[in-house]
């Protein structure tokens, strides 16, 4: 019951003077029948108050949770009463993806030797989030690792747009949505060690009671390299599809495949990077809501496992001038997609009110564009060019 049907109640219940005398007992048949008729009097004034009660309850309209008081209620929530399995799921994934970024970060500092710069923000209409950034360090030229939680409204357009992957979305002027994602890129300072970039995310719409309507899964990680060396790739590829495995043999082929084909220049007709897994819009006519955050768990953690090897491996190569001018050029094709075609970035910017300082965090700190530049023929960056216009099957 809501405080203002309580005061409706409360002004609606029958007051009874206090009496101005002792109350005595009387055995009297008048006194009886006097007594009979004041008590019935009372009830039947407080079926009256009650009916009235009830038509106020079933005829007043819901009470409406908007984006900023359903942010209100949730934090209110996790400080009261703590997050369990039986916790609305955006505030279990919100839970898992910050041990997620803690346990990353701490990974990091360790190989770099220096410390990421951690800013906690916060946003108007609700959410707000921790980015974690290191530039010029000893391993990662730039480095983020960044959390956002975003509640706020669709327009219109947005859900139109929405609803061809999501018909149990339903129509309307607008709609209240949670957003939350853990999103990561490491771009090392050598070229012989790749850019690697992981995103896993939670989207939720709201009904109008602060109940949840639609929701769906998403992410992946991918292996972005300068300069090719098969068994990189190899590993990375077979670890994540031991994650995938666990829960559906099809994923893997099925992401892998997604992934080639989103993380694609289409105008430059090569792929980014040589892939990894990427989904989207994994709901309930895929798997139900705990076994798909059971399938982003084990992903997610498959991340240290996929690229901790690799970059302790490649970090201290030697490397000439002219390889580095060539990290350089790739880096400007990964410029190139994440502006042009990332559905990601373009939705970030569009939320009002998002940082944009953590939504750039991706872009690495240097990049070069060389008019006409083409590798040359037989050479190694000539095979990696070959290899992203042509993805490979790695497992």
């Amino acid at each position: 019951m809501s405080k203002r049907q309580l005061g409706q109640f409360v002004l609606l219940r029958p007051r009874f003077p206090k009496a101005s005398y002792s109350p005595r007992r009387s055995f009297t048949a008048g006194a009886n029948r006097s007594n009979s008729s004041r008590w019935i009097s009372r009830a039947t004034i407080a079926a009256a108050s009650l009916s009235s009660l009830l038509y106020i309850m079933t005829c007043q309209k819901p009470v409406k949770f908007d984006a900023r008081s359903l942010a209100e209620l949730d934090e209110r929530t996790k400080r009261e009463k703590g997050v369990d399995e039986n916790s609305p799921m955006r505030l279990r994934m919100e839970q898992f993806i910050r041990e997620q970024q803690k346990a990353i970060v701490f990974e990091l500092e360790k190989l770099d030797g220096k410390s990421f710069r951690e800013d906690t923000w916060t946003r108007e209409k609700g959410g707000g989030g921790v980015s974690c950034v290191l530039q010029e360090g000893n391993v990662f030229e730039k480095a983020g690792v960044n959390i956002s939680v975003v509640y706020g409204t669709l327009p219109k357009p947005a859900i139109s747009k929405m609803r061809v992957h999501h018909k149990n979305l339903a129509e309307a002027d607008e709609v209240d949505f949670y957003a939350l994602g853990l999103s990561m890129v490491l771009h090392p300072h050598n070229p012989m060690a790749p850019t690697v970039h992981l995103n896993y995310r939670y989207f939720e719409t709201m009904r109008p009671d602060g109940t949840s309507q639609a929701w769906w899964f998403g992410g992946g990680s991918d292996l972005t390299p300068s300069y090719l060396f098969d068994e990189d790739a190899v590993h990375f590829h077979k670890t994540l599809k031991e994650a995938c495995d666990k829960h559906n043999k099809d994923y893997y082929p099925r992401f892998k495949k997604w992934c080639d084909q989103y993380f694609s220049n289409v105008h430059r007709g090569e792929s980014r990077g040589v892939g990894g897994i990427f989904f989207d819009d994994l709901d309930e006519t895929v798997a139900d809501a705990d076994n798909t955050f059971a399938f982003i768990q084990d992903c997610l953690k498959s991340f240290l496992p996929s690229y901790m090897p690799i970059i302790q491996k490649r970090k201290d190569m030697p490397f000439t001038a002219k390889e580095k001018e060539w990290q350089q050029v790739r880096r400007g094709r990964y410029v190139e997609f994440n502006l042009v075609h990332d559905r990601g970035t373009a939705f970030g910017l569009n939320v009002p009110g998002s940082r944009v300082e953590s939504i750039l965090m991706s872009l690495p700190l240097t990049a070069s564009w060389r008019y006409m530049y083409e590798p040359e023929p037989r050479s190694r960056e000539q095979r990696l060019v070959e290899v992203l216009k042509n993805p490979k099957e790695w497992v």
